[in-house]
């Protein structure tokens, strides 16, 4: 989950164990008792779920991250792309990680530049069965995430490189790029 709790987690927290601990107390002062156990269990499963969802909730609130000047250019001669980029929290609290995803799509195969074996993915089964007929398997989209921040305190930004290898049948990429904060 985060790396960093704030204080409207760990009140969350506090709320979801008392309301289990009323409902401990409610469940055994019923009458009969074959009830107990499913009341405890019932309690239990709702708080916990409702707790967990609402600790998701304050992350995505609490925990703001702003993505700018990102800049990409690959280099030719070793097949890569390098992108670039400034990450800063906006947020008034400290972010445990920031996550860069970059999302390239091949948009050649509109164009019918790609040829119908290039989207086969073989499933285990047909690797299996398909045994040396060297079957290529060219994804048409490629998806790559990078930590890029730690410890990324509020107000603060950092600059950002990330390099990975760039597909040399793409031809014409759509890029899309996102932060996330943990």
């Amino acid at each position: 989950m985060s790396t960093y709790l704030t204080i409207w987690h760990y009140l969350i927290i506090l709320l979801g164990i008392i309301l289990i601990i009323l409902g401990v107390f409610l469940a055994f002062r019923q009458q009969e008792k074959k009830i107990i156990a499913p009341m405890i269990f019932s309690i239990s499963l709702i708080v916990v779920l409702v707790v967990g969802f609402t600790l998701v909730a304050i992350d995505k609130y609490t925990k703001k991250v702003h993505l700018s000047n990102v800049h990409n250019h690959r280099i030719l001669s070793i097949e890569k792309i390098v992108y670039t980029g400034i990450v800063k929290n906006v947020g008034n609290h400290t972010i445990g990680k920031v996550t860069f995803e970059v999302k390239l799509v091949n948009k050649a195969h509109a164009g019918g530049k790609v040829k119908a074996g290039s989207f086969y993915s073989p499933s285990g089964f047909a690797e299996f069965f398909s045994g040396g007929m060297n079957i290529l398997y060219k994804p048409q989209t490629v998806t790559k995430k990078f930590v890029v921040a730690k410890d990324l305190k509020p107000n603060k930004a950092k600059s950002f490189r990330v390099m990975f290898d760039y597909p040399p049948y793409f031809e014409n990429v759509s890029q899309f790029t996102s932060v996330t904060a943990h």
